[in-house]
C-alpha cells in the first residue's frame, strides 16, 4: 500500500491556508491512516512534482496524492470527510 503525500506549505501569510493543513494533519492522525508531509516552500522542483500530480499548474498547497495518484485538495477532503468516504478519497 502506498503512503498518502500531504503536500504543504511551512511558510505561508495565508490563515486559512494553514488552518486547512493542521486540520488534515488533525483527522490523518487520529484516524491512524500513516502519511508524511512534503513542505513545497523548500524545492521549487517539488512545488512543479505537486502541480503536475494535481493536474493543475497554479494548484496550491495542501494537496493529497497516494503514491503518484492524486486524491484532491482541501475542499475535496472536506467533502470526503462530509459523506464518510475518506478512505475511498484516499484510495487506502
Amino acid at each position: 500500500m502506498s503512503k498518502v503525500t500531504v503536500y504543504i506549505s511551512s511558510v505561508t501569510s495565508d490563515l486559512e491556508r494553514k488552518k486547512h493543513q493542521q486540520k488534515i494533519e488533525m483527522v490523518l492522525s487520529s484516524k491512524k491512516i500513516e502519511h508524511e508531509y512534503v513542505d513545497v516552500t523548500s524545492d521549487h522542483d517539488l512545488l512543479n512534482k505537486m502541480r503536475e500530480l494535481a493536474g493543475n499548474p497554479q494548484a496550491l498547497p495542501p494537496q493529497i496524492v497516494n503514491g503518484d495518484v492524486y486524491c484532491g485538495d482541501f475542499d475535496a477532503f472536506e467533502e470526503a470527510l462530509e459523506n464518510e468516504n475518506l478512505e475511498g478519497f484516499l484510495k487506502i
